[in-house]
């Protein structure tokens, strides 16, 4: 199968590095990614959250556009609700501008922070669920169509124009996003990393069975966002994936803090807790870069689809380069051969504490 590679990278934070040092290493890895021949490069939105980074997506992508000239940019997401959509469409129109028919636009209706932070960033957006009227009003501005007489934007236009128009994404890990990408006409893409998996069978079946063709898409388009990891060696990939691991499982306790170094999780598991990590690692698309790029192809196969987002934490950013470098060669990207010598190095950083 002819699979396309995403990347989506979160910022994510690590013990024992600066937090405006990992914002940069996120420009960094995206060209890297492009050199490796990956499809598209995008970067998230959440708030008020100590291991995660990526507060403005928008801003994010007009560096990475400065630093790239092929791949496509997006946000995975931009959280509609806590803003006006004109504004998001302004911005937009303003990246499309910086990389002409690179951009894409992924949008999601959760708060990606918790309840206290949303409220902050927008007091009035849980009066009622305006998601579906927003998208409408964002596609329209988008693409330079005039809202209908009698709707407040009658008349207003989101500047500049130009003669490409940003991709509209749904996001989404619930069927909820699935019916509103498929009502609209709309690519939707299925954050598998949020659910391990679980609800992607029902909801990109609603997606396929309700999709209604529209103006910009034809067939249904549609995407997993699943968490990889590759090394040379799936125990070395296993090892790494110990920071990851770890982090989970104190998320579950109720603790949310930057990555651990794999060394420094391995030695936290208790002995309780080798049951839970067991499982985490069976269910993880962690190992060689064979078992991990058969298990995308049987994904991709069963769902249909050519394209696949990846997402990858790792404490050492060369283990993440790494990563999708070996995915690169394993999925016979473009540039596959040259992924390993010719992407722009990121080195191995100093602690600061």
């Amino acid at each position: 199968m002819n699979i396309k590679l995403s990347a989506l990278d979160q910022s994510v934070g690590v013990l024992g590095r600066a937090q405006d040092q990992i914002i940069r290493q996120t420009v960094e890895l995206a060209q890297s990614c492009e050199s490796m021949g990956y499809h598209r490069f995008w970067v998230s939105e959440h708030h008020s959250h100590p291991g995660i980074l990526g507060t403005a997506p928008e801003i994010l992508m007009a560096a990475i556009s400065m630093k790239t000239t092929r791949i496509r940019i997006g946000s995975a997401g931009v959280m509609l609700p806590h803003y006006a959509a004109l504004k998001v469409a302004e911005q937009f129109r303003v990246l499309e501008a910086l990389a002409p028919g690179r951009i894409d636009i992924g949008l999601g209706r959760a708060p990606g922070s918790d309840r206290k932070t949303a409220q902050l960033l927008n007091p009035n957006q849980f009066a009622s669920d305006q998601f579906p009227q927003q998208i409408l009003e964002l596609k329209a501005w988008l693409s330079g169509t005039p809202l209908p007489v009698g709707h407040p934007g009658h008349g207003v236009f989101a500047y500049p124009q130009s003669e490409t128009c940003p991709q509209i994404w749904v996001l989404g890990s619930s069927d909820y996003g699935a019916q509103l990408a498929a009502h609209f006409g709309l690519p939707y893409a299925f954050a598998h990393f949020i659910t391990d998996g679980q609800g992607v069978d029902q909801a990109m079946g609603l997606y396929q069975d309700g999709f209604k063709p529209s103006s910009t898409l034809a067939q249904p388009h549609a995407t997993l966002c699943v968490w990889a990891l590759v090394a040379e060696t799936k125990e070395e990939a296993l090892r790494q994936f110990s920071s990851r691991a770890r982090f989970k499982m104190d998320r579950n306790y109720g603790t949310i803090s930057p990555l651990m170094t794999a060394q420094a999780a391995q030695a936290s598991f208790r002995p309780e807790e080798m049951g839970a990590l067991q499982q985490m690692q069976q269910k993880a698309l962690v190992g060689d870069p064979k078992e991990v790029g058969d298990r995308l192809r049987a994904l991709a196969e069963r769902f249909g689809l050519n394209e696949i987002v990846v997402i990858t934490w790792a404490h050492d950013p060369l283990v993440q380069q790494t990563s999708y470098a070996l995915l690169a060669q394993e999925m016979g990207l473009g540039q596959q051969d040259k992924a390993l010598k010719n992407a722009p190095p990121i080195k191995s950083p100093e602690a600061i504490f």
